[in-house]
C-alpha cells in the first residue's frame, strides 16, 4: 500500500509520514524543501520527491512517478505570516500563494490520483483542514478563509466520491510548528501533536469510512 504525503518535510506532515510508515506503508514524503523531505524519508526508509503542490506540471510530475497511490495526505499548506499585518499591507502575490498552495494544491493533487483510485476500485484521501476556517476570532483574510474553502471542497468531493472513495478532511488542533511558532503564548490551548498523525493512520485503514464527507 502506497501514500503520498505533501507537505511532509516537518510538522503535522511529517509526523503522519512517520506514523503510517510505522504502520507499513511505502511512504512517498512531498514538499516543496528538498532537503525537509530527504530527511524525512531517509528516516522512516521512504521515498522523497520536491514538489510544488501550486504547479500543475509539478503535480502531475508527482503521481507518475509515485505510482500507484492508495492514500493521499493532501496537508501542504502555507500562511501569510504572523506579523499580523493588515490585509491590504500584504503583497498581492503573497496573499494569493496562501490560496494557490491550501486550496488549488488540494485541488490539483486530488485530481491527479483519483482517476486511477477509480480505475483500481480502492484509494482514500485525507485532508488536513483547520480550525482557523470555522472558529471565531482571527484577522488573516488569506489563511482561514482558504482553509474554509478548503474544508467546503472537501466535503463536496466526498459527495461526488461517495462510495467509491472516502474522502476526510480534519482539524489537527492548535499544534506547535513552525506556522504557529511565535503567534502564540505558551499558555494557548495547545493540541498534542500525535494526535492528528493518528487519525489519520485509523482513517487510512478504512475502518472509519462512515466518517468520510464529515
Amino acid at each position: 500500500m502506497r501514500t503520498l504525503v505533501t507537505g511532509g518535510g516537518r510538522g503535522i506532515g511529517a509526523d503522519i509520514a512517520r506514523v503510517l510508515a510505522s504502520d507499513g506503508w511505502e511512504v512517498v514524503v512531498c514538499a516543496r524543501s528538498g532537503a525537509q523531505v530527504e530527511a524525512v524519508a531517509a528516516e522512516i526508509g521512504g521515498e522523497w520527491m520536491q514538489v510544488d503542490v501550486s504547479d500543475r506540471a509539478s503535480v502531475q510530475r508527482m503521481v507518475a512517478e509515485a505510482g500507484e497511490v492508495d492514500l493521499l495526505v493532501a496537508n501542504a499548506g502555507v500562511s501569510e505570516g504572523h506579523a499580523q499585518r493588515p490585509s491590504w499591507e500584504i503583497e498581492l502575490d503573497e496573499w494569493w500563494q496562501v490560496y494557490e498552495v491550501t486550496v488549488l494544491g488540494v485541488h490539483l493533487c486530488c485530481r491527479a490520483v483519483i482517476p486511477g483510485m477509480l480505475d483500481r476500485g480502492r484509494g482514500r484521501i485525507v485532508i488536513t483542514g483547520s480550525g482557523a476556517a470555522y472558529l471565531p476570532g482571527g484577522k488573516s483574510t488569506a489563511y482561514g478563509p482558504s482553509k474554509a474553502a478548503t474544508c467546503r471542497y472537501s466535503e463536496m468531493l466526498a459527495n461526488e466520491l461517495a462510495g467509491r472513495v472516502p474522502v476526510f478532511f480534519f482539524s489537527p488542533g492548535l499544534v506547535r510548528t513552525e506556522l504557529t511558532a511565535g503567534g502564540l503564548p505558551d499558555d494557548a490551548p495547545w493540541t498534542p501533536p500525535e494526535l492528528a498523525p493518528e487519525l489519520v493512520r485509523k482513517l487510512s485503514t478504512g475502518g472509519y469510512d462512515a466518517l468520510a464527507g464529515r
